[in-house]
């Protein structure tokens, strides 16, 4: 049986329009690309833990603002446990966010070293797996309108 995995991940954008990701490089399987995010800890919000990740993640300390779109998807944790994620999505847009690692975990410094801000375009073309893997469409449903 899988285990449940509530998660919230952050679309974050900056005013060019690019979204930030990190590359993933696991010992199990390809490097891929997400978003910043993570695992709600218990007793804990989506809201609370994306402010939490966006703060842990990239040094940021913002509102992520209201749950702008929701996946579930199975996958295997990078502890190897085979999970159910039930994954909010938060958009928040920055003039600028000189990313700060320093509030990584000793996983993270060791997996997700790189990051980098990426054009919608060069996400269809990008050689490496992204995941959401529909995330270039996530961010035109998601775009505000007006």
């Amino acid at each position: 049986m899988r285990a449940l995995r509530p998660a919230a991940r952050i679309l974050l954008l900056d005013r060019a329009g690019r979204i930030l990701l990190f590359r993933f490089v696991p010992a199990d399987r390809p490097p891929f690309w997400v978003t910043p995010g993570g695992a709600v800890e218990r007793g804990e919000s989506y809201e609370a833990a994306a402010r939490r990740e966006l703060l842990e993640e990239t040094g940021l300390d913002a509102d992520p603002g209201a749950v702008v779109a929701r996946r579930v998807v199975q996958f295997l944790t990078l502890e190897g446990v085979e999970v159910d994620a039930d994954e909010r999505f938060f958009r928040l847009q920055v003039d600028e966010c000189a990313v700060d690692t320093a509030g990584h975990t000793e996983l993270e410094r060791r997996i997700m070293q790189e990051w980098r801000w990426f054009t919608p375009a060069e996400l269809a073309d990008w050689p490496e797996l992204i995941f959401p893997v529909d995330l270039a469409d996530m961010l035109l449903e998601t775009a505000p309108h007006g």
